[in-house]
């Protein structure tokens, strides 16, 4: 009959704590437009393009492929993740009762002065001890609670860390192609310029050109010239960074097809701006932190009432090894115990405070991540609209630069017109080629852009 307050006690406590204290998460409402700005009138349904649906070049997927299994930043998300995941079951671990195997085996001789008798005790004794903090008021819950959303963010994060590294080696390896067509330019400049050069030696030796026409030719050539050392390191160095995020050491890296080559649709449907939420990883990251720092609320509100805690110890205790186990060796007690803050000098009030900021610092920086992401999208639109326009200008105007130094050169050859002129069409020509493969880079960076802005993919 002793032990039956203290069980009822326990089951008092299991069945009271159905509440947990503290504020329930609940989705703030958030200001979602109709559509982006920027975004054309097919607003796309169906399912989300993969990476390796909106990144058509071959050896480009397999660059992206080999980035996901052996770059570092993804390893460390993922070791983040198994962090998580080991901070939930330790924060769980608080809700169950700690057990622990004890043995005690010692002896005493003790000297008495007066009757010069001494005498010995020994203590041979195993228990088991059990320790419980109930999880009355639903502290323990909350902590629980925090550490789930903490997890899901971990693997938000982790989702982060591989759009962002899909768009980075995308952005790389176009970037490489452009350089690749670059020093491709130049070399075809350089070898045409080379021709015109001994073409207009032949000229001035025979007298139908001055020795400023070779001057004039030369320069053409040594422009030219010296752009090619300064792309091949360019090269080399861009090689390096997507070594880098292959988590690879420096080292060459293939081409698939080249700049001008590279698929990528027209228009792209955005979908709807509402799906934006539950697409983007940063926007459901921003969510999961805020759900944590709500329940860490209720954690620290918690601390105003006071712990109940559940003893017990158990076991067998004898002077003799050998009787142990036998005879009225055994021994228990049950203790339950409460504890109420009094007096912390404004502790608990303050911690209280603390974590309510820090629910207000999580629900703004939510709301900013998605006006952010609103931003993202509608400039990552337009810039690919405008790129595209502007390379189809660029091209227009680089087939009328080469129009224009193929009828310089025939003027020239003609007698019609100065070496000046030859030499200012080249350079235009050169030029404008130059603009065209950077502006074909831009649409497709813009492309990159857009695919990251739209949380990796859109709608098709």
């Amino acid at each position: 009959m002793k032990i039956k307050a203290p069980i009822t006690f326990i089951l008092l406590c299991t069945l009271l704590a159905g509440c947990a204290i503290g504020p329930n998460y609940k989705k703030p409402t958030i200001d979602v437009p109709v559509k982006y700005r920027g975004a054309g009138h097919d607003e796309g349904i169906g399912n989300i393009q993969q990476w390796w649906e909106v990144f058509q070049d071959s050896q480009l997927r397999d660059l992206i492929h080999t980035s996901l299994q052996q770059n570092y930043d993804v390893r460390i998300a993922a070791d983040r993740i198994l962090e998580a995941q080991a901070q939930l079951t330790m924060t769980g671990s608080y809700q169950f009762p700690t057990v622990n195997a004890g043995a005690i085996s010692g002896g005493e001789r003790v000297e008495k002065l007066l009757t010069q008798n001494p005498y010995e005790l020994s203590i041979n004794q195993v228990n088991l001890s059990l320790a419980w903090d109930l999880d009355f008021w639903g502290k323990y819950r909350r902590m629980i609670e925090a550490s789930k959303a903490n997890l899901l963010a971990s693997h938000w994060a982790r989702q982060e860390v591989v759009t962002t590294l899909i768009a980075d080696v995308a952005s790389a390896y176009f970037q490489l192609c452009e350089l690749d067509m670059e020093l491709e330019i130049s070399k075809r400049t350089l070898a045409a310029r080379r021709d015109s050069l001994e073409l207009i030696k032949h000229l001035a030796d025979h007298g139908s050109a001055s020795m400023l026409d070779v001057r004039q030719a030369e320069q053409l050539v040594y422009t030219a010239a010296e752009n090619v050392p300064d792309l091949q390191r360019r090269i080399e160095q861009q090689e390096n960074l997507i070594s880098i995020f292959l988590g690879q050491n420096p080292g060459s890296v293939k081409r698939g097809l080249t700049l001008a080559q590279q698929p990528h649709a027209p228009l792209i449907p955005a979908g709807l701006p509402s799906s934006l939420l539950e697409r983007r990883p940063d926007i459901q990251q921003a969510e999961q932190q805020l759900i944590a720092y709500n329940a860490q609320i209720g954690v620290a509100q918690g601390a105003y009432f006071p712990d109940i805690t559940l003893t017990a110890t158990g076991g067998y205790q004898s002077a003799a090894l050998s009787k142990l186990f036998s005879g009225p060796s055994g021994f228990w007690d049950i203790v339950g115990t409460l504890t109420q803050p009094i007096f912390n000098a404004g502790r608990i009030r303050a911690g209280v405070k603390f974590a309510k900021a820090q629910q207000q610092e999580a629900l703004h920086f939510y709301r900013k991540t998605i006006q952010q992401a609103f931003r993202e999208v509608s400039d990552a639109l337009v810039a690919y609209r405008k790129t595209q326009e502007f390379r189809t200008q660029q091209e227009m105007s680089t087939q009328s630069a080469k129009d224009a130094a193929r009828l310089s050169a025939l003027r020239y050859k003609g007698g019609v017109a100065s070496f000046l002129e030859v030499l200012d069409s080249n350079t235009r020509y050169y030029s404008a080629q130059l603009e065209l493969a950077q502006a074909r880079l831009n649409e497709l960076q813009a492309l990159v852009v857009l695919y990251k802005a739209l949380g990796g993919g859109w709608e098709k």
